[in-house]
């Protein structure tokens, strides 16, 4: 604890900026500029343990201030009576600006704890880092500039032994120091209950003399500039153990405040707030231990997925403020499933991954017909001419095949033929039944249980943006009261609107045209006519009892021997 110090006439003085050190406080700080490093240097790194310094508080420049005693380089007293004054000096950049400094007239003399000295580079400029304890008051007699540092002739406002003699017998102090001891002893009780600390703070209680120990728990708390100059010009004894007495009952008094706000919130969490914190202390555990396998993470995985998918700008742009909103959000709040499922399905589509162009090979795909496919000449005839339009012109898309005929005559198996010529994946999208046009366009993500429409679920499902993708019974569909799919189709099956097709649930646009398209129906079904006009309509006869017999023949009999007797 600091003991009675014999203070010098003259002091170097090291100015704190906006803040106060009170006698017995201690505070770190780094002296960088070159005033501060040579103050060090001179007054405390050459003296030793014999050196003190002076800490005087400065204003900004803004603030309103007494005009008290100035300095110049020469030095010039002025009456001690004032609380600050004012001081120009050249600015440290070496400029022709002045600056304004609003000395404070009392100031406290400080002694270092601990110094090291260290280099930067590689500037090699000096710095120290010093520990410094407070001491006891004094007041500015004169201020002048020693170099490039300021000193001043000062007097100790320190009492002396006589003098606190006196004092320690006046009624009112002891009072003072009764109620003080008191207030303290409470907010130790206090803070010994949140933080379970304070057996060191009450040995202080008990063996640091009163009028050092209102300074020593008044600079243990945060309290204003303004309040922190308040108790270092509170001189008189009883004025100082008053103001402390106050600002210590007014912290008390914050931390029950405080307290009884957080008790009376954690009172009103609910199960999800509660279930929230738990989340985030097991977040912290994690990371702790060093496991990474949590929701940041998947989330950093499905941002690289996304930026490798090849999904156009103004897409990525769109999906980005998505991302970022799921990253605000913690997994048990309302729609952090449904907008990580969204990203997730966004991240899977094939944007640019198509199947491998392939040179089309006319006789094996002729072949390939008539071994999967007895009789049909005609029909077979048309789907090589479809294919050797396609061969000479790739980019080139033909009219929309539409195979109509009575169930079991080829149908889907031809559209699976011509997948396999074009070297391209093949998928099956039923339509059978279908009367809601969300099941084609999606649902929107505001409703419950929102999901994309078949054909963006096929091409998910399929993997690659060029398929032959085979729309099955498109004659049992029908329109209600939610909607006409065969309206949905329409766009789907002109090339030149479904280059941008927009899936409700995707809510942006995504390139169809890169699929070929065909369509199957039962001969005699209710075909809706807009959709006709897009499609040619190839007729599959049905098969005569000789062609049955024969198909019989050739491929299901063969076929049940393999599968039943291994024949």
């Amino acid at each position: 604890m600091t003991e009675s110090v014999e203070l010098p006439n003259r002091l170097g003085i090291l100015p704190f900026r906006n803040k106060v050190l009170l006698p017995g406080a201690i505070i770190r700080i780094r002296c960088t500029s070159p005033s501060s490093v040579k103050l060090v240097e001179q007054e405390l790194w050459q003296r030793e343990e014999k050196g003190l310094i002076g800490i005087l508080p400065v204003r900004d420049a803004g603030a309103d201030t007494s005009v008290g005693p100035t300095v110049s380089q020469g030095g010039v007293g002025g009456d001690s009576s004032e609380r600050a004054s004012k001081v120009q000096v050249g600015a440290s950049d070496g400029k022709n600006q002045q600056e304004v400094i609003h000395w404070h007239n009392r100031g406290v003399a400080a002694r270092a704890l601990h110094l090291s000295r260290g280099v930067e580079k590689p500037s090699g400029r000096v710095t120290y880092i010093v520990v410094l304890e407070g001491l006891c008051r004094f007041s500015v007699q004169e201020l002048s500039t020693r170099g490039t540092y300021y000193t001043a002739r000062i007097s100790s406002l320190e009492m002396t032994k006589i003098e606190m003699e006196q004092v320690e017998q006046d009624p009112d102090f002891i009072a003072l120091s009764r109620q003080f001891k008191a207030t303290a002893m409470e907010l130790i009780s206090v803070l010994e209950q949140k933080q379970k600390t304070g057996g060191r703070t009450k040995v202080l209680l008990e063996t640091v003399p009163i009028h050092k120990l209102a300074d020593i728990f008044v600079a243990s708390f945060e309290i204003s500039f303004e309040e922190q100059l308040v108790m270092l010009d509170s001189v008189d004894l009883k004025v100082r153990l008053s103001k402390a007495t106050e600002l210590v009952d007014r912290h008390l008094q914050s931390i029950r405040v405080a307290e009884k706000i957080t008790q009376k919130v954690e009172g009103q969490l609910s199960k999800s707030q509660k279930e929230f914190l738990l989340r985030q202390q097991m977040r912290a555990i994690k990371e702790e231990l060093g496991d990474n396998d949590d929701d940041e993470d998947d989330l950093v995985a499905l941002e690289r997925k996304m930026q490798s998918a090849g999904m156009p700008s103004n897409i990525w742009k769109h999906v980005q403020k998505e991302l970022r909103r799921l990253k605000k959000m913690q997994p048990q709040q309302p729609g952090y499933t449904s907008s990580r499922v969204y990203l997730e399905l966004i991240a899977d589509l094939p944007w640019e991954k198509a199947s491998e162009e392939i040179d089309l090979d006319l006789k094996a795909a002729k072949e390939r017909l008539d071994s999967d496919h007895y009789g049909l000449v005609r029909v077979k005839q048309r789907i090589i001419e479809y294919l050797a339009v396609r061969k000479l012109k790739p980019d080139a898309r033909g009219p929309v095949l539409c195979f109509v005929g009575p169930p079991g005559v080829g149908k889907t198996s031809l559209a699976s033929s011509i997948a396999s010529a074009l070297g391209r994946k093949f998928i099956r999208i039923s339509l059978g039944g279908v009367k809601d046009e969300a099941d084609i366009r999606g649902h929107r993500r505001t409703y419950i249980g929102s999901m994309p429409g078949r054909l963006i679920d096929g091409l998910k499902r399929v993997g690659v943006c060029n398929p032959v993708m085979l729309l099955d019974e498109i004659d049992k569909t029908g329109s209600d009261v939610r909607g006409d799919p065969a309206s949905a189709l329409l766009e789907v099956l002109d090339p030149e609107q479904n280059k941008t097709f927009n899936d409700h649930y995707l809510n942006v646009p995504f390139d169809l045209f890169k699929g070929d398209f065909l369509c199957n129906c039962k001969q005699g079904g209710s075909h809706p006519p807009p959709l006709l006009d897009r499609m040619e309509v190839i007729e599959l006869p049905g098969y005569t009892p000789e062609e049955k017999l024969r198909i019989a023949m050739r491929h299901l009999i063969p076929r049940v021997l393999v599968i039943q007797w291994r024949i």
